[in-house]
C-alpha cells in the first residue's frame, strides 16, 4: 500500500499533457524573472487602460481575493510590487513579450539552498 502511494504522484504526472508541462515551465520561467512580460490592467466600463506594467515580472503571489499583485526585478537584487484590486469592471490580462524555450517532457524544478538561512534584521529601541 505504501508503495502505491509513493507512485501515486509519479504516475499522475504522466497524464499531464505537452501543454500542461510547458505552461508549467513557462510559469516557473516567469517566477524567476527570465520571462519579458507585458500586464494590462483595463476598466470594462470606461474602455480604458488604468495601468500598464511591462518587464520581467512574476504573477499574483499569494494574492488575496480581489487583489492582485505584479511583482517586477528592475536591476540586479532590485525589485518593485505593484498591486491593484480586481472588480466587476476590472480585469487584466498578461502578455509574454518573446518566446521561452520550456520542456514539455519534464518538469523544471528549482533547487535555492540560500532560502534556507533566513536574512535577519535587528530592530532595538521603542
Amino acid at each position: 500500500m505504501r508503495r502505491l502511494l509513493l507512485l501515486l504522484p509519479l504516475l499522475l504526472a504522466g497524464c499531464m499533457s505537452d501543454a500542461d508541462v510547458a505552461s508549467y515551465n513557462t510559469s516557473k520561467a516567469a517566477d524567476m524573472f527570465e520571462v519579458e512580460r507585458r500586464v494590462v490592467f483595463y476598466n470594462g466600463i470606461t474602455g480604458e487602460y488604468m495601468l500598464t506594467i511591462e518587464g520581467r515580472c512574476s504573477l499574483g503571489n499569494n494574492d488575496k481575493e480581489g487583489r492582485l499583485s505584479v511583482t517586477c526585478k528592475v536591476g540586479e537584487g532590485q525589485y518593485k510590487k505593484h498591486f491593484l484590486g480586481l472588480s466587476d469592471n476590472v480585469t487584466f490580462f498578461l502578455e509574454q513579450m518573446e518566446p521561452k524555450k520550456a520542456s514539455a517532457y519534464h518538469y523544471r524544478v528549482i533547487f535555492k539552498p540560500q532560502t534556507i538561512i533566513p536574512d535577519i534584521d535587528v530592530r532595538i529601541g521603542k
